[in-house]
């Protein structure tokens, strides 16, 4: 059984922790665990609204997804926590932006009590595969 490959590549933000942005195990099928993105872009600054955070976010997303040779429909699941449910219509509205009306992985949506840092106001993991 293949052990995964934890990669950290520069086209995003540092992790600022002790994880990884990726981890990848390869096999009969491909399958991409990505580390829970908040809105921190590569510039290590943070948007102050849901909708520009939610943009970096799945920007941070697709960029360590185009590292690996996939993208949006490689995206199988989809968890997303959010700190404010009244910032719900924001997150639906830059998703769709940023990712099309032609992609609908598995998603969860969670509104929670707070993130690691009191500035995010999302974060999305995804799993990917191909």
């Amino acid at each position: 059984m293949p052990l995964p490959v934890f990669r950290n590549p520069p086209s995003v933000h540092s992790t600022g922790g002790r994880y990884s942005h990726i981890a990848e195990v390869s096999g009969a099928a491909r399958w991409v665990h990505l580390a829970g993105q908040v809105g921190k872009r590569p510039d290590e600054t943070i948007p102050t609204t849901t909708g520009e955070q939610v943009e970096a976010a799945f920007a941070n997303i697709l960029a360590l997804l185009a590292e690996l040779g996939m993208g949006k429909a490689n995206i199988v699941k989809m968890v997303t926590y959010l700190v404010d449910a009244a910032d719900i219509p924001a997150y639906r509205e830059a998703r769709l932006k940023m990712m099309g009306s032609d992609n609908a992985p598995a998603t969860t949506l969670l509104v929670i009590a707070g993130l690691a840092t009191p500035e995010y106001k999302v974060e999305i993991e995804v799993i990917a595969c191909e």
